[in-house]
């Protein structure tokens, strides 16, 4: 099978200057539309920005699946003949929002995930999913979806790869800490731990740009099933990453000529 072409969009987020964000959101497009990938990635909450005061301006700012996000995605889906994954703050029946993400091809919502681990000052804003993260069947496979924070957790990313996910995607903004000299952040060793203990490549969208006070580490990564990286992190700008990925090579688990990352597991024990 071919190998599938994807781009992920770093850019700044300014939940001050939305229309400086789509610009930036937009020129990021352009410039990974040179490299015709076929899976475009977006970070979380990628047009609505991240500090929100409080709820109601966070009410404010969300959109139904339905509104402007969503519909750029099926816009840009139906232009670069890709699939597009991105984070969006979806309105809910209830008193908070949604920290939720879109996959979309060929114009076509296929799912929609709620954010359900909930990081920091999230809980104060946001109202938690309550589904398991998605495996969705798209032209270039399996393609799991969940958002941040839920990525740091490993059943969170075994049940998917369980499931049959050759690639799992997250949309983030991490923010910045302390990372010792010499060192990478925490959570790009994470992905690339997933990818390899669940052979399954990763792909993690990040953010830049100051806001409100808050850093972002600026380190999205794609990860292959070793859990190497294949492009990035480039950490600390915008950039357009793009990686060429076999797909095919998830769903073989063996991991040595003895062993298989699945049929090795012995639940009953852990």
């Amino acid at each position: 099978m071919p190998t599938t072409r994807v781009a992920v969009c770093q850019y700044a987020i300014d939940i001050d200057d939305p229309a400086g964000t789509l610009e930036r959101l937009r020129a990021s497009v352009a410039e990974a539309a040179d490299s015709q990938p076929q899976v475009i990635v977006f970070p979380e909450l990628c047009t609505s920005g991240y500090v929100f005061h409080d709820i109601a301006e966070a009410q404010s700012r969300s959109e139904p699946v339905d509104g402007p996000t969503v519909q750029l995605f099926r816009e840009l889906s139906l232009k670069h003949h890709a699939i597009v994954v991105g984070g969006f703050c979806e309105r809910s029946d209830g008193e908070r929002p949604f920290n939720s993400a879109a996959v979309v091809e060929d114009g076509e919502v296929l799912v929609v995930y709620r954010k359900t681990h909930l990081w920091d000052t999230e809980k104060l804003i946001f109202a938690a999913g309550d589904e398991p993260a998605p495996v969705v069947d798209t032209s270039v496979g399996k393609i799991a979806v969940m958002i941040c924070y839920d990525a740091e957790f490993p059943e969170m990313v075994g049940s998917v790869a369980r499931r049959g996910a050759q690639l799992v995607i997250a949309p983030s903004n991490w923010p910045a800490k302390h990372i010792p000299p010499g060192e990478r952040s925490s959570e790009v060793i994470k992905a690339q731990a997933f990818a390899a203990v669940n052979h399954v490549f990763t792909l993690v969208c990040d953010r830049v740009g100051p806001e409100r006070g808050v850093d972002w580490i600026g380190a999205s990564v794609v990860c292959d099933v070793e859990g190497y990286p294949v492009a990035g992190p480039a950490e600390g700008k915008a950039v357009v990453l793009v990686a060429n990925l076999d797909l095919d090579g998830a769903l073989v688990k063996n991991v040595s000529a003895n062993n298989d990352a699945f049929s090795d597991r012995r639940p009953n024990l852990y």
